[in-house]
């Protein structure tokens, strides 16, 4: 009897963070909500000293967007700049005043060795004619994107003082098919503005719980191949992986250690859903909590000292703290009768989680040094969500429209981001951290 209502819960547990969803495509990023005060800037178009048209306009666009995106900005249309500079000496800042811009951003891209380019960019502020940074940064095809990306990181940096994400990554899980014959589920990993999405590992059978190694260079996931949860650890640029967790019973919710050494896991090969660390190298095993609730989705601090979790043991879905080498459990949420799915900002700082408000379920993020919760998300099934690194937003999947989708919310609510693909429906997005290719400086 015992046994039939741990599993009811078990169920309970994955129809809430399961949504088997449809397509393949590229994410499109809208900004419902941008922050009061938005900085104006103004990207030029950047100029091409070869022949052809050259990469000069797009490399400039996605700058633009990145900045739009971020919530952050106002950026100029192009169809409303009075000039079209390419270099600091060029500049006529009482143009751009007149505009109301604040900062300028200009550049130009030329040939450069046997099939690359050399992008030059130069940030102003506009008012005291002064620039403010600049770089020349060599590409090849390849990584246009990319540099753009790199390009308007520094230029997040340089005017806001906080970390720029646009380099980074996202992945997610997607399904397509609408009958067990056809279905083919999939993990992605996709660009942070949507572009660029490619396939790591497709199934017929469920795919859950996607988790970023910390160099960036694996994904931990779910797969129910052979109609058993087991973990896997793939690297994502060669598509190599490895079966680390196929217990009897429950292999779920892996979460990486910060020195990417070890997983949290939950797996009920003992009876009972319970939090265990694997040693990825070694295979050697750790129990973490006991006790006759479900304990489930582990997270780490990012200092390694401790993890969250999710437990029923309170009698209601709470958030838990436990020392990595074990001991004494601590509650940490208090508030509402459900609170789930806990992962730390990059700074340690706070908690964003899944909190039920009446009858939704929505984004909230505790401040673990006041205790205060302040509710993000407006959905009324709001799940997974993901810190990006620099810990200034959340991703999560979200309903929206009778379809699911993934959304995106400043920690302090006042840049809301809907990112949609263009058929069917996404869920269990997670945010890369920082790798060695997102550079702060060339």
């Amino acid at each position: 009897m015992k046994t039939d209502k741990v599993m009811k819960k078990i169920i309970l547990f994955i129809l809430l963070s399961c949504w088997y969803l449809q397509a393949e495509a590229a994410l499109t990023i809208e900004i419902t909500e941008g922050a009061e005060g938005s900085l104006p800037v103004a990207v030029v178009p950047f100029g091409w000293e070869g022949s052809g048209t050259g990469p000069g306009q797009q490399i400039a666009r996605i700058i633009s967007e990145d900045l739009q995106r971020s919530g952050r900005f106002k950026t100029l249309p192009v169809a409303d700049m009075l000039a079209r500079p390419h270099a600091g000496s060029e500049v006529e800042f009482r143009d751009w005043k007149v505009l109301g811009m604040e900062n300028l951003v200009v550049g130009k891209v030329q040939p450069h060795g046997t099939g690359g380019y050399l992008v030059r960019f130069q940030l102003f502020d506009v008012y005291k004619g002064e620039q403010l940074t600049g770089y020349n940064i060599p590409a090849t095809e390849r990584d246009l994107r990319a540099t753009a990306h790199h390009i308007a990181d520094i230029i997040y940096e340089k005017l806001t003082g906080q970390r720029g994400a646009f380099a980074t990554r996202i992945a997610y899980v997607i399904s397509s098919g609408d009958t067990a014959d056809n279905r083919k589920i999939s993990l992605i990993v996709a660009d942070a503005d949507g572009y660029n999405p490619q396939t790591i590992v497709s199934s017929k059978d469920p795919l859950m719980s996607p988790a970023w190694s910390p160099d960036g260079r694996k994904l931990a996931y779910v797969s129910f191949e052979k109609g058993r949860p087991a973990v896997y650890v793939q690297e994502v640029f060669t598509g190599r992986r490895q079966k680390v967790a196929a217990y009897k019973g429950i292999n779920g919710a892996p979460a990486w250690s910060p020195d990417g050494r070890k997983l949290a896991l939950t797996l009920s090969k003992d009876g009972n859903p319970e939090i265990y660390v694997l040693n990825v190298g070694t295979r050697d095993l750790k129990r973490l909590t006991n006790h006759y609730a479900i304990d489930t989705e582990p997270a780490w601090s990012p200092d390694g000292r401790s993890l969250v979790f999710t437990s029923d043991r309170g009698g209601k879905p709470q958030i838990y703290r436990v020392p990595a080498s074990g001991g004494k459990v601590k509650r940490l949420t208090y508030e509402g009768d459900y609170n789930a799915r806990a992962s730390y900002s990059p700074d340690g700082r706070l908690l964003t989680m899944v909190t039920r408000q009446g009858r939704a379920y929505r984004i909230g993020v505790l401040d673990l040094e006041s205790g205060g919760l302040q509710v993000l998300s407006e959905g009324q099934l709001d799940e997974s969500p993901s810190f990006a690194p620099n810990g200034s937003m959340v991703i999560y999947a979200t309903k929206s429209r009778a379809k699911a989708e993934l959304a995106a919310v400043s920690v302090d609510g006042r840049v809301r981001q809907r990112l949609a693909l263009q058929e069917g429906d996404v869920r269990e997005p997670v945010w890369s951290p920082y790798t060695r290719s997102n550079r702060r400086e060339p």
